[in-house]
């Protein structure tokens, strides 16, 4: 009975995800806060930028992440059946989506990965916010719409927030993409 109800869960899961997409691809991207200061930028030692291997994949780890919606945080976690980190969950699902392991921190994955403006953001390309103290030290995956997915804190699991929510609008320090360039 319980894997009924897991697989109804996961049913309505994938019908909003398909709904969202759907929403997020007539959607635009925030605006950066004017009272925002600029990005700190990763050091980029190599232009050998991370990248998925097909265009699709993006909206693959959109739908991947909504799918894992309520999952349990666990700091460097690294899977959904133990609980997930914020980085955790974001190189959990890249490599489930593109068979590519990504580093297990917000940090290395920001600095393997190639900058966009925040203007540029897409669904699928990563957030990046200070809330540490320390530059790239929470992370998410950008949806649409002005939306992200992350697993925030031991206070709570996966979730969707708006890029202009106050707390995160001010912690912004930029995006980052896994698209090829060109």
């Amino acid at each position: 009975m319980a894997r009924l109800l897991s697989v109804s869960r996961l049913e309505r899961r994938l019908g909003l995800l398909l709904a969202l997409v759907l929403l997020a691809g007539c959607s635009q991207v925030p605006e950066r806060p004017a009272t925002s200061s600029a990005p700190h930028r990763a050091s980029t030692p190599s232009r050998n930028w991370f990248a998925l291997p097909r265009d699709d994949h993006a909206q693959e780890l959109v739908l991947y992440a909504l799918g894992l919606l309520d999952t349990g945080y666990r700091f460097g976690g690294k899977n959904p059946e133990a609980g997930l980190d914020c980085s955790g969950m974001v190189s959990y699902i890249v490599e489930q989506v593109s068979g590519k392991k990504l580093p297990y921190n917000a940090a290395g994955i920001a600095e393997r990965t190639r900058p966009v403006p925040a203007g540029a953001i897409r669904p699928g390309d990563l957030v990046f916010f200070n809330t540490l103290g320390r530059s790239y030290s929470h992370m998410g995956i950008y949806m649409g719409d002005g939306k992200f997915i992350h697993a925030p804190n031991s206070r709570g699991k996966v979730r969707i927030e708006r890029m202009d929510n106050r707390y995160f609008a001010a912690r912004f320090e930029g995006a980052r993409t896994l698209q090829p360039e060109g």
